[in-house]
């Protein structure tokens, strides 16, 4: 059964693993992931422990498939990570699902992301859910001592439509 909850403490550094992975495939053959490992193994430990009360979690049969965050609680997902032998398995599609409605039930309405030019997996996935590239940009990235391009990317939220037949009691 596929579960989406929020993290526990303890999980940190299992979460922080999963993520390098899916971070490592995402970047193989755009840049040297391994010369920059230790560098986004840190980013994720250091992020996770000090906001792992932010983050989703997808379950699989008591398994962690993936998570999820949003850094600074507002309609910005910060982070979607989903293990790479189960991409493309619909856990990424459930897990955007739930930051998408908790987004909205925070009152926004537009919910925006950021991901690295080159990863065209992300970007088709999330254009395939309604998300359109709303900007392209390069900046210095002091963690990875380099110039990183980004595309970002936007969507407007809607609140589910009440089907006619739906009651509510």
């Amino acid at each position: 059964m596929i579960i989406v909850r929020l993290a526990r403490e303890e999980e940190t550094p299992a979460l922080a693993e999963l993520g390098l992975d899916a971070w490592e495939k995402a970047v193989s053959g755009v840049t040297d992931a391994r010369a920059m490992r230790r560098v986004a193994e840190l980013s994720f430990l250091s992020f996770l422990r000090s906001n792992w009360f932010l983050v989703s979690v997808i379950e699989n049969g008591g398994a962690v498939a993936g998570w999820a965050a949003r850094e600074d609680r507002d309609g910005t997902i910060s982070d979607l990570w989903i293990e790479p032998a189960l991409q493309r398995s619909g856990f990424g599609s459930s897990l955007l699902a739930d930051l998408e409605r908790k987004i909205l039930a925070d009152g926004f309405q537009v919910a925006a992301l950021r991901t690295h030019a080159q990863n065209v997996q992300a970007i088709d996935f999330f254009r395939k859910h309604g998300y359109a590239v709303s900007s392209l940009s390069t900046a210095y990235a002091p963690k990875l001592d380099r110039d990183i391009e980004s595309v970002g990317l936007t969507k407007t939220l809607r609140e589910p439509a009440v089907h006619q037949d739906q009651q509510w009691f």
